[in-house]
């Protein structure tokens, strides 16, 4: 079974901030002219527009690798979907500074870069244009049951920012090539594995 790009969108709070998600450093940040944008980012156990679910274990162990690349500073994103699982740095426009469950939620802060896609990124927020968090991640999917159930070997690599489209799913799924070790660094690939082994301890 073939590894495949997966992408997945979720709706912004409305206006793109939910303000008492922000703390009052953050609050001070925006006062003075910074842009942190929060809401829903990702959904487990849940069928979503494109029809795929994502096992809460799974996308739980993915977040928890995910943590390392925010506490880094690394936890870059772009602006609308490349066609690849490489993270373009001249094409930046967010950092993920925050990611928190709530129930089968995650939930998200994203800090917007002081970049050329940064700021055609807040340039559209500022004109109310409609936005999504998309996450974008490789893996292989099966078919259980009627839904397209996310399998094991899922890997979480960032979160864009999309626009919706008018047909849910319009986001293609685009056939991997030789991206994995593209992805991740060893020392990522390291703390995948003792995530493994300590998850398996308790």
């Amino acid at each position: 079974m073939s590894k495949k790009l997966l992408r997945e969108f979720y709706a912004l709070c409305e206006g793109g901030v939910g303000k008492d998600l922000l703390t009052e450093a953050e609050k001070r940040f925006i006062a003075d002219g910074g842009m942190i944008l929060s809401g829903i980012m990702q959904k487990s156990d849940t069928q979503n527009g494109n029809g795929r679910v994502y096992p809460h274990r799974i996308l739980e162990r993915e977040m928890k690798n995910y943590q390392k690349l925010v506490k880094e500073k690394r936890a870059l994103g772009e602006l609308d979907h490349p066609d690849d699982s490489v993270i373009n740095l001249k094409n930046a426009s967010h950092m993920i500074t925050d990611v928190w469950w709530d129930g089968k939620n995650v939930m998200g802060k994203a800090k917007i870069l002081e970049t050329p896609s940064g700021k055609i990124l807040r340039s559209l927020v500022d004109s109310g244009v409609t936005l999504g968090i998309s996450s974008r991640g490789m893996g292989s999917v099966n078919e259980s049951n009627g839904q397209t159930v996310v399998e094991d070997d899922f890997q979480l690599i960032c979160f864009d920012f999309v626009s919706e489209p008018s047909t849910p799913g319009a986001f293609m799924m685009k056939e991997a090539k030789d991206y994995n070790n593209k992805v991740f660094t060893k020392a990522d690939r390291i703390n995948r594995l003792l995530n493994e082994v300590l998850d398996e301890k308790e």
